[in-house]
């Protein structure tokens, strides 16, 4: 048998407690990540689709805030999406020094095509959850979150 060093009920707990969220949070994310590879996208470029198809054009920046990614990562992310013609940059008219990001026809395409999907992937991974543990647990992560 192992010796398990304990650190305390309330501190074991708190470990045991972290670990548990970061192996859901993996599991969530690796069957999410199945759909979204097969569509040849990766996780920063289905968000940015996601977020451009859903709130309509943002500056890079909105972009970085609402999909809580870092501005480096972010602009590899845009070019990219925008080589493979799914994005275009355009003056944003309220402000010429900045650009809005826009979804091309072959964007909304896209994400209209594997959004479906996404969601499908979504309902069965928490469709073991109830109703009522699902209204909990995100009130229960906000409060972790400090939301």
């Amino acid at each position: 048998m192992k010796n398990k060093k304990s650190y305390g009920e309330i501190s074991d707990l708190n470990l045991k407690t972290l670990i548990v969220l970061s192996r859901a949070k993996q599991s969530v994310n690796k069957r999410e990540q199945k759909i979204i590879k097969e569509a040849g996208l990766t996780i920063s470029q289905f968000g940015v689709l996601e977020l451009l198809y859903h709130k309509g054009d943002f500056r890079i920046n909105e972009i970085i805030e609402k999909t809580l990614s870092t501005g480096g990562n972010m602009t590899v992310v845009i070019d990219n999406l925008e080589r493979d013609g799914l994005v275009t940059r355009y003056k944003d008219p309220k402000d010429k020094r900045a650009c809005l990001i826009s979804l091309t026809c072959k964007g909304r395409e896209i994400i209209e095509r594997i959004f479906p999907l996404h969601v499908e992937n979504l309902n069965t991974v928490f469709n073991v959850l109830t109703k009522e543990e699902k209204e909990m647990l995100i009130i229960l992560l906000k409060k972790l979150g400090g939301a």
